[in-house]
Parts: structure tokens; sequence; C-alpha cells
């Protein structure tokens, strides 16, 4: 697999359209905040009511090796630039590359034709201090809860194309989201568009905002369960959206999420203490816990539901290697354009058409200064450790150097030669 090192700006946001106008399709990019593959019905996991997103799959394609960052900051930084994190460094949390602002996912489908919108997470900074943020970075609409400055969930601080809202206090922040992305789908039918719902579902409430976020109607906050639900509820809002706008068959639904399940939630406040509680789900009839922060695959293993009415089969079931710096290659040859060079992400465009599966090799994640890069079976640490991942999920024990397989010797070795390279392009 090609993975060139960073390619100058000027050639990141110098592309060239080609085939635009009706094959463009329209793209719904649905990222789901904390929430596993292990979490959802259809991967088997039988905690949580999840039948809009199950049908997703049932009527579509469901991707079994989707890879995230462990946390999510660092994959919305791969969604949008199509590089992995280390190559935008320095880029602390909270932050965004100026240098990359133009060279963004949104910022190259605005430039061929289509119409963008972001609702729900932005993360990238702080808009009371930089409320044009979004415009900048591609999205002609926003409704963005301010990460860190104010509530997500109940009465929700939310800035809307770059103002303040005052009039959100008696509101569920979730559905002020999908209500602008609906309308914005509604604007935009006869147009192509891009409509990123960068979900606040399912994340527990923020816990640094000077007091504790405002307790639900209920006197507590949200249980992790009646936030996967509510996920899926909102997700099945804009389906039926599309549905009734008459363009379903001209829309892809692409599911998915920005790491694994946490292993704890906030679940009340007492005064100025918030108290957590364990979360415990069952999947595959076992119990089990989530990751999230955790180079495991319970920390980075996320859902990949891909559904597009008349153009993938229903019920596709397919093992294509997938990680975040696939999503800019893969939009913008969607929408017609010609993919920059320098990128980290090899393009799902024609797997998402009903063809060829991926050419992935290898998927990517890290964490504070720890790699891995793995296989469908193999995964690789860069302190050397590798793990044979073919009968389960738990890192058990690393495969001795010393009696591997020719199999395991083999896979090493390439598994090494792609960390070199990703060190040498640093």
């Amino acid at each position: 697999m090609r993975m060139p090192a960073l390619a100058p700006i000027a050639l990141l946001t110098g592309f060239v359209a080609v085939g635009l106008g009706a094959d463009q399709p329209n793209i719904v990019f649905i990222l789901a905040d904390d929430v596993g593959d292990q979490a959802i019905g259809c991967y088997g996991g039988t905690s949580y009511s999840t039948p809009r997103v199950d049908a997703l799959a049932s009527e579509g394609m469901r991707f079994r090796h989707c890879y995230s960052m462990p946390v999510c900051h660092p994959t919305r930084l791969t969604l949008l630039t199509g590089q992995y994190p280390f190559r935008t460094a320095p880029a602390p949390w909270g932050t965004f590359p100026r240098n990359l602002e133009t060279a963004t996912v949104a910022n190259q489908l605005r430039d061929l034709g289509y119409a963008t919108a972001v609702a729900g997470k932005w993360q990238l900074t702080m808009l009371r201090d930089e409320p044009d943020h979004p415009r900048r970075l591609g999205f002609d609409r926003s409704s963005l809860f301010g990460w860190h400055e104010g509530p997500r969930y109940y009465r929700p601080m939310i800035y809307e194309d770059g103002k303040l809202r005052s009039d959100v206090n008696d509101r569920y922040g979730p559905d002020v989201y999908v209500e602008l992305l609906v309308n914005f789908m509604k604007a935009h039918k006869d147009d192509p568009f891009f409509a990123f719902y960068s979900m606040a579902l399912a994340h527990d409430v923020t816990d640094d905002i000077g007091t504790p976020p405002p307790l639900g109607p209920q006197g507590h906050y949200d249980s992790y369960r009646q936030m996967v639900e509510n996920m899926d509820e909102r997700v099945g809002r804009l389906v039926d959206a599309a549905e009734e706008l008459g363009i379903r068959e001209r829309t892809l639904f692409l599911f998915t999420a920005d790491n694994g399940t946490p292993a704890s939630y906030y679940y009340t406040a007492q005064g100025n203490d918030m108290m957590k509680q364990p979360i415990q789900f069952v999947w595959n009839g076992a119990a089990t816990r989530g990751g999230k922060g955790e180079l495991t695959d319970a920390g980075t293993r996320v859902p990949l539901i891909a559904n597009w009415r008349g153009t993938l089969e229903p019920g596709l079931v397919v093992d294509d290697l997938v990680d975040f710096a696939d999503w800019l290659p893969t939009f913008v040859e969607l929408a017609g354009g010609k993919v920059p060079p320098g990128l980290d992400g090899i393009s799902l465009a024609d797997r998402l058409r009903g063809g060829e599966p991926s050419s992935r090799k290898w998927a990517f994640a890290s964490r504070r200064g720890n790699r891995w890069v793995r296989t469908q079976r193999w995964k690789l640490y860069d302190d050397g450790r590798l793990f044979d991942l073919g009968e389960g999920r738990d890192e058990v024990a690393p495969v001795p150097i010393s009696d591997a397989s020719p199999e395991a010797r083999r896979v090493r070795s390439d598994l090494e030669s792609a960390l070199r390279h990703l060190a040498g392009s640093d």
C-alpha cells in the first residue's frame, strides 16, 4: 500500500474536478461519539436497542474492520485532513492546524459544488473565540455545542452559523442539531450536499465548565443506555427525512464512531460533585467493557455501515480494512474530484459504489506517542509486540519472536516495514 509522505500544502489544495453533476451523491456522514462496535445490535451487542442503525446495515453494507483513533480529537483531525495526527502536529487538544484549513474535506467538497453542513460536536476550537471556524473549515451551515464552554444536552449552549442561540434553554441539544441538518437537506434536496452529523450522543456530560451541567428532566443525567437509544432514534430521523424528500436513492448514508465505548459514565451530580458509574454490556453473549482511550480493539474498533439504496446490495458484510484517513479521499472521489497527493488515506469510493474492495493493506492508530499498524488478523505495536487476533480481540500474550510461525515472521516483517515508513515520514 502506498503511503506517501506529507505533500506541500499547495498540492493538498490543488485537485481537479472531473465529472461534476448528476452523478454526485449526497453524503450523510454520521459520527457517533463514544460508541464502539460492540454496543451495536448488528455487531452482536444485546444491551441496547439500535433498530434504525441495524436497519441501515441489513439494507446496506457492514464493515467488520474499521479503526479510529482511541479518542475523539485525533480522530476528527484525521477525518478532516486525510492525514494521521502525527503529520499535523503540533495540534493541541481542541485546535486545528491553520495551514490545513483550506485543505479540509468540507472545503474540497464545497469547491466541487457541494453544499456543506455540520451539527453536534466541533471540538476544534473554542467557538466563543472563533465563531467563524466551521465556515473557515468549509461548512456553509453549522449548529454546534460550545465544547468545554457549556452543556450539550439539557439547556445546551449552541452556536448556529457562528452566533450563540438564546432560544434553546427548553430544548434537548440533539434535537436542535438534527433539526438544522433536516432543514439543510430540505434546502438542498436538488443539489449535492455533504451533511456531517458529528453527534454529541453517546458521550456523557462534560465535567469542566465550572459547575455541573443541568440534570435531565428525570433528575439525573441520561444513562449510557438512554444515550445509545437516543442516538439510534436521531439517526432514524435523518433517514426518514431523506425518504420524505424523495432523495433516498441519491443519498449515501455512512454510520461510524470516533472511538470505542467508555468504561465509565457520569450519571448524576450533587452540588459540585459529579459521580460516575461503570459501563458493562453484553456482546456476543458475554459481559464486556469499553476501552475508550486504549489502543486495544475496545478503544479503536468502531462500527461502519454504508447504506446507498439502489447502489449497494443489501446485507453485505465485508472485511475491508478502513481507518479514518480514508474518508477525505473517498468523499473527494465520490464527488467527482481527483484525490490530492500526499494523503495517508485510501479511497473507498469504488467499494461504496458496489465495486472492488479497498486496497488498504494495513490500518494505523496512535495515542500519546504509541502506535500500531495492523491487518485484519495481526497487530504490531511500535514496541515490537505482535498479537494474533484471529481467535478474538483480547491481547492476551504477544507472539514470541523465537518460535513464531513462518506466517507470523512474514507478517511481522511486513508490518515493521510499514512502521519504518511512517517513522521515516514524520
